[in-house]
Formats: structure tokens, C-alpha cells, sequence
């Protein structure tokens, strides 16, 4: 039981520690402020609020659907690790090395600063389950389908969601805390964080790179099979 329990928690962190630098919630609290300027505290808590329950929607839909889009088109677990590597690797690089053209494209600001409701894009979609985020879950999933986690499937699933939702609670907090977060931090003080957080970003997706590999040299589908024949020395 206890060793079970122990693999839980480790599914559970490692979802947690995988997902959270790739949300990046301080991303969306430096454009949180122009997206929300012609809304109330009361309706920017809502929208704040539904942004996070459609984050949550999102990553656990794709990481349940993970396993179907996987045989809907032919993808291997290697192949998926290693896409999803250098995903999140490029974001994490865009993230350690920004650059000047702003937060978010001129076309979506424009657009968002005409629209009540901001939750589900560009708030949910794509500040905090975008690409990576999606790449990140149907990776995990795809862990969770080939039991390299050592629990059960069902388990699996509901420890990798149980990541899923902690991480959406600490976007909520931090993106309810946006104003105060701002002024406490400044523009300098998140784009630090941003960048350390691109750093560790470029670390998950370089270690999914070697997973990946790693999976396709053991996998006997892709290596050449050996004769198991030995030559002996001709005397």
C-alpha cells in the first residue's frame, strides 16, 4: 500500500513540476492587466475564476483523449516524447530569450480588449494550457497508457489530473493575486521569473528529448534484429 501511495504522490509532483513552468501563471498576470482594464474586480475575479476551470477542462480532456489521438494517428510513445520535447524546449527557449514584438500578438490584444469575456481565450487558451502544456499532458498520458509510472491505469489517470487541478489552483491564486503580484514584482521581477522558468522549461523538454530516444534505441521495432550469430576466427 505504501509503496502504491508513495508512486501516487510521485505522479501527482511530477505533473505538478512539469505543467507549472510551462502554464507560467506570471506570464498571464503581466497581460492580465491590459486584458481586463474595462472590467470590475468583481467581473475580472470571475473571468480569472473561469479561466482556470477551462484550463483544468482542457488538460484533462486531452490527457483522457491522449491515448485515442495517439492510435487515431499512428504516433508512437518515442516519437510523442520527442515532438513534445522539442515543443517545449522552443517555448522554453522564447520564455529565456524574449522577444521585443510584446506579450501577446497586436491582432489578439486588439481583439481581447473589445471582449467581455476574456476567459476562455486568450486567458485559458493559449496563456495557460497552450501547445506545450497540451504536448506536456498527452506525453504524460502516454506514460500513464504504457505503465511507466508502475500504477494501474485508472490510477494513473486520476493522479496525473489530481496534478492537473493543483496546478490550475495555483494559477487561480496567482493571477487573483495579479494586481498586488504586479506591484510587488514590477515588469523586471516577472520577466526574471519568466526567464528562470524558460531555463527550467528547456531542461523538462531536453530530458523528454533523451526519454524519447532513449525508448526508441530499446525499442525492438525500430532497431535492426540481431542475427545471433558469432563468427569464429578462421584458425
Amino acid at each position: 500500500m505504501l509503496p502504491m501511495l508513495l508512486e501516487i504522490f510521485s505522479t501527482i509532483l511530477a505533473t505538478l513540476t512539469a505543467l507549472l513552468p510551462i502554464c507560467n501563471p506570471l506570464f498571464a498576470v503581466s497581460v492580465l492587466p491590459g486584458l481586463t482594464a474595462n472590467l470590475s474586480a468583481d467581473e475580472r475575479a470571475r473571468q480569472v475564476k473561469r479561466a482556470c476551470y477551462y484550463m483544468a477542462a482542457i488538460l484533462i480532456t486531452f490527457l483522457l483523449a491522449g491515448a485515442l489521438i495517439m492510435d487515431f494517428f499512428s504516433i508512437s510513445i518515442p516519437g510523442l516524447r520527442i515532438a513534445g520535447g522539442l515543443v517545449v524546449a522552443y517555448i522554453g527557449f522564447t520564455m529565456l530569450f524574449p522577444s521585443d514584438t510584446g506579450s501577446l500578438p497586436d491582432a489578439a490584444q486588439e481583439e481581447a480588449a473589445h471582449k467581455r469575456d476574456i476567459s476562455f481565450t486568450p486567458l485559458a487558451m493559449p496563456s495557460l494550457s497552450g501547445p506545450g502544456s497540451i504536448a506536456v499532458v498527452i506525453s504524460l498520458s502516454s506514460g500513464v497508457h504504457g505503465h511507466t509510472n508502475g500504477l494501474p491505469v485508472l490510477l494513473g489517470y486520476l493522479s496525473v489530473s489530481i496534478g492537473i487541478v493543483i496546478t490550475a489552483w495555483i494559477a487561480w491564486l496567482t493571477l487573483r493575486a495579479s494586481t498586488r503580484l504586479y506591484r510587488f514584482l514590477g515588469e523586471n521581477g516577472i520577466n526574471a521569473i519568466s526567464r528562470i522558468m524558460g531555463f527550467l522549461l528547456i531542461c523538462v523538454g531536453v530530458q523528454f528529448l533523451i526519454n524519447g530516444v532513449g525508448d526508441l534505441l530499446h525499442d525492438p521495432a525500430y532497431m535492426p534484429k540481431s542475427t545471433g550469430q558469432v563468427e569464429h576466427p578462421v584458425a
